[in-house]
């Protein structure tokens, strides 16, 4: 994946930096943009790297300052947008779970792109957003597998082999993807359109990233996972269904139709067997987990008003 091109001062001194210049690294993010491009841009150096920078720099000193200090900005933010973690009941944790996503109110993209007013280059762009993680399907959530043990660890690989198409390489959902991709002619390299993007979009990437890669937050990549299990199956559908209004033929639609089925299972695992379990473990964590699914929500629904107001008003959603 090629560097992106920056957003502010902060994101062209990192740019800089890892293309051997000597950026002040010391900055404030001056936007949105400039703070959820940089964060993107570290995290990306503990996945596949950037094309010509060194894998070094994934461990470099200066580059883990900069990440921190974003990491301060971006929990902020969560807090101010989904609260802050609280102690919960370990044994009222898969219940606290369906009762959260129960209560989402946030708007109904899959409903949207369902109906007879999306069109075909909504649903592109649709498909442009979603390709940042869904080419990466997975792989913040694996990050968690060796912090765990027992049912809970044995339960997240169950959840996981599915995901990686049990060995297959063409059932991985990463692949389906791609299949989507490139009936609606777009390009299927990884991180393709990192630079079309929004902030939102990165955001909702980067949540993500933050929990994942820290081993004190592995209660809220956990519900996380939950969250988006628990609120996937039946917005698939929608998706496939209006994928085949416009004309997408199965391959087109492989990606959504694989997952009303598996989600639907993986619905009550994630809950019970791999949330439920872990809280019990590690009581301390219980309210850790409500928080992840909390914040996995809240950050999606705010990229999700943002993509339908930007078609309400006769705008695209991405950036030029």
């Amino acid at each position: 994946m090629k560097l992106p091109s920056p957003r502010g001062s902060l994101s062209s001194a990192l740019i800089d930096t890892l293309n051997g210049g000597s950026g002040d690294l010391t900055g404030e993010p001056g936007d949105a943009e400039d703070l959820q491009l940089s964060l993107f841009i570290c995290y990306e150096l503990a996945y596949r790297g950037w094309d010509g920078v060194a894998d070094d720099w994934e461990w470099n000193p200066r580059l883990l300052r900069l990440r921190s200090g974003l990491e301060r900005n971006f929990e902020a933010w969560l807090g101010d947008l989904a609260g802050v973690p609280q102690p919960a009941d370990p044994d009222s944790v898969p219940a606290e779970l369906a009762a959260i996503v129960a209560a989402d109110d946030g708007p109904s993209l899959s409903g949207y792109l369902r109906g007879q007013s999306a069109t075909h280059e909504q649903f592109r762009e649709f498909v442009i957003h979603r390709s940042v993680y869904q080419l990466r399907e997975a792989d913040p959530h694996t990050w968690a597998i060796p912090r765990l043990a027992g049912r809970a660890k044995a339960a997240l690989v169950e959840i996981q082999l599915d995901e990686y198409g049990a060995g297959v390489t063409g059932r991985m959902h990463q692949e389906l993807f791609k299949q989507t991709m490139t009936w609606f002619g777009l390009d299927p390299a990884y991180g393709a359109y990192v630079d079309r993007v929004p902030a939102t979009t990165l955001a909702v990437n980067n949540l993500m990233s933050f929990f994942g890669l820290h081993r004190a937050r592995r209660g809220a990549i956990l519900g996380h996972l939950a969250a988006y299990e628990m609120t996937s199956s039946l917005p698939n559908r929608a998706y496939g269904t209006g994928l085949r209004r416009l004309g997408g033929d199965a391959a087109a639609t492989a990606f959504y139709d694989e997952h009303v089925e598996a989600d639907a299972v993986h619905e009550q695992i994630a809950a019970h067997d791999l949330c439920g379990t872990f809280a019990r473990t590690d009581p301390d964590l219980a309210g850790q987990v409500l928080w992840g699914a909390r914040c996995a929500l809240a950050v999606d629904n705010l990229w999700a008003h943002g993509v339908l107001d930007a078609w309400a008003s006769g705008w695209s959603s991405l950036r030029d």
